[in-house]
């Protein structure tokens, strides 16, 4: 491309291509420059979005009984919202050989009022107002708003004996409040993910024991990469260590490929602040671990008082089909392999002690162990790919790339998105001058073709 600068023949056809589609493609492009992670803002208001959602996320409203609500379908993704103490319905119709994952993510406003005892509840139930099963997130200590989900499974198994036959089912939704939370109504995100029958031999025996001492946590030198504000755009990292800033009030989203036979370890470091009057903020900063369909595994925090603090992951189970048979919530949730989320969330009391400044982050991240083979599927996943790790996927957590458009019922659940989009926002880790650089290529590729046809002409 030095040729086409030194000719100038690349500014002659930006002069060239006024208005049509080459400016709408400049106009596009630069939006999603705007809108790299992080960098998302709310509608209406100049603040930054608390969290993005998927891409083509379908809107749907719950309702306030089961006979009108609306029908939601495996392998997709839906925006709704959900009022203070309210409680609405969505409908599943199945058939007898799937496993049913539904998420449920509630998204307060960044200025919401929560209290200890508020969060979301997902249930699933069947005709008769049986339960199948049901799960909920609640903000805890902190107190603080931020995404946090709870999910729901339907299970068709060999040890299953309600709720696996074919028909209709019923998603509840229902938000919990204290008194004194505040009264604003929660965006939401439903994304539903159907998981395929086994071979009859499959085991259903879950691990007695696993190497459960804490891996070295990784010591080489800190790389810089920035966290998504949610499930789909958290940024891709393999292991090693991984540099970040955090504002008080925000919640950063990352992701990592972690195979059938293989185990994640994670721990976050927060910086010293440069100030302050030295209080003491309980459950100051917030780390989650979440599986592939987005069902929490575990949570880890820390206090501050202005000098740096550590947090830690326990020791989990290497990821494995049988794990779902366990009786310990930390290993239930290693069930399959594919995409992991991490969040890491900071009270925004730390802004009142020590400021607005953002705060170093260092994520230490192991993958240990080596891939095996998975189980014997009978079928597909939807969203297609969700229930493995390819190798798309690890290339995506080297290179760092945001998992935009990921879970957005388009088949791409797991991989790394798709789309001329995708590809844009993925250059985000590159900077915005890059992709501009990028967007002048290609007019003057276009200037030349169109040059090359006057000719032959």
């Amino acid at each position: 491309m030095g040729d086409n600068w030194g000719s100038g023949e690349g500014w002659h056809v930006m002069g060239r291509l006024r208005g049509g589609r080459a400016l709408q493609a400049m106009g596009a492009a630069l939006c999603a420059v705007m809108a790299l992670p992080g960098q998302a803002v709310a509608e209406g208001t100049s603040e930054p979005s608390p969290y993005v959602f998927a891409e083509g996320a379908v809107a749907v409203d719950g309702a306030r009984n089961s006979t009108d609500s609306a029908r939601l379908t495996p392998g997709s993704t839906y925006k709704s919202s959900l009022a203070r103490g309210g409680k609405v319905y969505y409908q599943l119709q199945l058939d007898g050989r799937e496993t049913v994952y539904v998420s449920a993510t509630a998204v307060p406003g960044l200025d919401a009022k929560v209290a200890y005892g508020d969060g979301v509840e997902v249930s699933l139930e069947d005709t008769n107002g049986n339960t199948c099963n049901s799960g909920d997130a609640r903000f805890g200590t902190s107190q603080s708003p931020r995404p946090i989900s709870a999910w729901a499974v339907r299970t068709v198994g060999p040890t299953e004996n309600r709720c696996k036959a074919a028909g209709t089912y019923y998603v509840v939704v229902e938000r919990n409040s204290e008194p004194g939370s505040g009264t604003e109504t929660w965006d939401t995100e439903l994304r539903v993910v159907s998981e395929p029958g086994v071979a009859k031999n499959a085991s259903t025996t879950p691990p007695e024991s696993w190497n459960s001492a804490s891996p070295t946590p990784p010591g080489e030198a800190r790389k810089v990469r920035r966290g998504g504000t949610g499930f789909n755009d958290a940024r891709a990292l393999d292991a090693g260590v991984w540099g970040d800033r955090i504002k008080p009030g925000q919640t950063l989203f990352y992701r990592v490929p972690v195979d059938w036979g293989q185990r994640i370890s994670a721990g976050v470091e927060l910086g010293s602040a440069s100030g302050g009057r030295g209080e003491y903020v309980t459950s100051a900063l917030v780390m989650s671990l979440a599986n592939p369909v987005r069902a929490r595994i575990d949570d880890a925090d820390t206090a501050y008082d202005g000098r740096q603090k550590t947090t830690a992951l326990k020791p989990l189970a290497p990821v494995a089909y049988e794990n779902r048979y366990s009786p310990v919530d930390g290993v239930t949730g290693t069930r399959f392999a594919g995409w992991y989320y991490l969040s890491v969330h900071l009270n925004p009391e730390v802004a009142r002690e020590f400021g607005d400044d953002p705060l170093d982050l260092t994520l230490r991240v192991n993958v240990d162990g080596s891939a095996k083979e998975g189980p014997a599927y009978m079928g597909a996943a939807r969203p297609a790919g969700e229930f493995s790790v390819t190798g798309e996927d690890q290339d995506a957590a080297a290179r760092g790339e945001t998992g935009a458009g990921a879970g957005s019922g388009d088949g791409g659940g797991g991989g790394n998105g798709g789309g001329d989009g995708m590809r844009i926002v993925a250059a985000g880790g590159f900077g915005a001058g890059t992709v501009l650089l990028a967007i002048l290529g290609v007019w003057t590729l276009i200037g030349r073709r169109k040059a090359v046809g006057r000719v032959g002409g």
